[in-house]
């Protein structure tokens, strides 16, 4: 590993993710175990949150991330299982799934097996991610009838506490966030002076992160439209758990409780300006399908609290987030023209600088390759890799230094950022950086031209590099046909035919869609000689 690299990596990061990670290593926090507090009664109505798919598909056994095991036969920290699956056995995000009611002496079980074989601040399930999902989901369940006792309420105290020693200063971002939302939870769910510690300290942290993680677009930080969603539940959530214990809200609350309302209306419309046609989230950096709520169960859920969505015309350009979205008939083009995300975070990154996803109608037709595993493996890199996204590679690198599972090293800098919509159809450019370290310092420069049925994409490497190639990735449900060098045909499953063109050669090439974690998906990709000259991709349907 090169010294440059570990430069490139670490010089963005701020003094207290070096600082908390060593704390957080070291500092090992006793275990309190003494009652919980009392409980406190909800002076307001607690409303159904979003649901998920079930993850519990037998008394015992988990189907986490397309993936199957049993309880009896692999316990709760089994390291044959990747921590990710390991760190979803711990959410008990079942407890509040789709037909939860239908599976609740399934969650009893589960419960008191919990209870039974973790005990406190061992394996993975007490690290502070899990923990604090966990708590939230056993409060959710409890407050919607659940049914927890005394043996569960004073494990959620414990847990509480643990967290409150434990928080991800190290990390920032969704983790801290999730954290404080978990302490609030608990700091709203119980009553007394601790309760109270606990939810004046996530008051504190969440009132800060807010500004920063939420920008003026109404975009995540962290630039991920899965990410996005997940943190449009978390402020959905907040909503709900402050309504529900109102009486109990200090000026800092009914504070934080406004702020939370306030920008849901510009986070759901964000969310669907990143989603396609067929209802769900486009895949840029880490995304995958089935982690968040669906976006209709989201928009249900802001319903439910009186979160209306707020009619309006929708911006082509998120200036804060860097993305566009062009829209001509039925066709829709989502470009990534955005940083690879906060420069002290970019661990959820991939090198897809100049990036596009498209749909005519319902029907998916250009893709990015999606997200199916964390970790720091090959096909981890591979899928964070430029070659697995539509946009343009150089001498085989990537835009950006994407390496191990969750670090980026140098990153591409997109400018010249400019997005227009005219009767003639809708236009968007960009430029990046991302190759500056190769000779002659190229530049990829991209433009988009989505007018009615015809959508051009023209390429410029400056100066021109003979190793660049503009790879167009496909819908699996798509499939492709050359009628020689520069041009064919794409057959919809829909029996609508597309053409497309390129004044490169081209060749298709094998490929694979990536839409959930755990599943991986054949397809085609179209790839295009560039570098040369302006190299110009058209499609016409």
């Amino acid at each position: 590993m090169s010294a440059s690299r570990y430069w490139q990596t670490l010089r963005h990061m701020k003094p207290r993710q070096f600082y908390g990670r060593l704390w957080f290593r070291f500092y090992r926090p006793p275990v309190d175990a003494s009652p919980a507090p009392a409980l406190r009664l909800p002076s307001g109505t607690w409303r159904s949150p979003a649901r998920r798919r079930p993850s519990l598909v037998g008394p015992t056994r988990f189907d986490l991330l397309n993936e199957q095991g049993d309880l009896r036969e692999l316990g709760w920290d089994n390291p044959d299982r990747e921590k990710l699956w390991r760190y979803n056995q711990h959410y008990f995000d079942d407890l509040n799934a789709f037909e939860a009611e239908e599976r609740r002496d399934w969650h009893r079980d589960l419960l008191a097996a919990w209870l039974a074989e973790n005990p406190a601040a061992q394996g993975s399930g007490w690290e502070p991610y899990p923990t604090s999902l966990r708590i939230v989901n056993w409060i959710k369940w409890d407050l919607a009838g659940g049914g927890l006792d005394e043996r569960h309420r004073n494990s959620l105290a414990v847990q509480a506490r643990w967290l409150r020693r434990r928080l991800e200063w190290h990390l920032l971002g969704n983790h801290l966030f999730v954290n404080a939302k978990a302490l609030i939870f608990a700091g709203l769910y119980f009553e007394g002076d601790e309760a109270r510690r606990w939810l004046d300290l996530a008051t504190r942290i969440l009132e800060r992160e807010i500004p920063e993680q939420v920008l003026a677009d109404g975009g995540q930080f962290e630039l991920s439209p899965m990410y996005h969603a997940l943190a449009l539940e978390d402020l959905l959530d907040l909503v709900n758990i402050l309504c529900a214990f109102e009486r109990a809200l200090g000026p800092a609350q009914m504070q934080l409780l406004d702020r939370c309302r306030a920008l849901v209306p510009k986070m759901r419309g964000w969310l669907d300006a990143m989603s396609h046609p067929d209802g769900e989230i486009s895949f840029f950096n880490d995304a995958a399908l089935d982690i968040a709520p669906a976006n209709a169960e989201l928009s249900g859920y802001a319903e439910r609290l009186g979160l209306h969505a707020v009619q309006s015309v929708v911006s082509p350009w998120l200036g804060e987030s860097g993305y566009a979205r062009l829209e001509n008939g039925d066709a829709v083009l989502i470009a990534d023209m955005a940083a690879v995300g906060p420069d002290y975070l970019p661990g959820h990154a991939h090198a897809d600088s100049l990036s596009f996803e498209l749909s005519i109608g319902t029907e998916r037709i250009i893709v990015n390759g999606g997200t199916s595993v964390y970790g720091a493996g090959p096909e981890r890199q591979r899928q964070r890799g430029t070659a697995a996204h539509s946009t343009v590679t150089i001498a085989g690198r990537n835009s950006s230094d994407v390496w191990s599972g969750f670090r980026v090293g140098r990153r591409a800098r997109v400018s010249g950022a400019r997005v227009s919509c005219s009767l003639a159809g809708c236009e968007a450019e960009a430029r990046h950086d991302g190759y500056r370290t190769l000779p002659g310092h190229p530049e990829h420069a991209r433009r988009w031209f989505l007018g009615e049925r015809q959508l051009r994409v023209i390429d410029r490497i400056s100066p021109a590099h003979p190793g660049g190639i503009a790879r167009y990735h496909l819908h699996p449900s798509i499939r492709a046909v050359a009628a020689g060098p520069s041009g064919g045909t794409l057959h919809c499953a829909s029996g609508r035919v597309l053409r497309w063109s390129s004044s490169g050669s081209a060749r298709l090439e094998d490929s694979s869609w990536h839409p959930r974690f755990g599943q991986t998906i054949p397809t085609s990709c179209i790839a295009i000689a560039a570098g040369t000259a302006d190299t110009e991709f058209t499609l016409s349907w």
